[in-house]
């Protein structure tokens, strides 16, 4: 196999449940986190305030409560919503 996976080296809040990642092989992106927001982990970051306390650890993006999203999901979803730099 020998292929890495790609890390989450960097995120920053955009708005709603909004945020751009910056990856370890440099590539950058803004996920909308909302499509995962539902279920008995997930279902408490509705509350933005909850939303908003994302850190990262592990190459991934976490939460407080033990949330996470593996950071292959997460690079597909940026991939899918890459836009330029303004």
């Amino acid at each position: 196999m020998g292929k890495q996976t790609n890390r989450v080296v960097g995120a920053e809040y955009v708005r709603d449940y909004q945020l751009r990642l910056r990856f370890s092989d440099g590539a950058e992106g803004v996920v909308d986190f909302s499509r995962w927001l539902h279920g008995e982990v997930f279902q408490p970051l509705a509350a933005k305030r909850e939303f908003k306390r994302f850190f990262i650890s592990g190459g991934t993006v976490c939460w407080p409560n033990g949330a996470d999203i593996a950071p292959e999901t997460l690079k597909a979803a940026a991939e899918g919503s890459r836009t330029d730099a303004a």
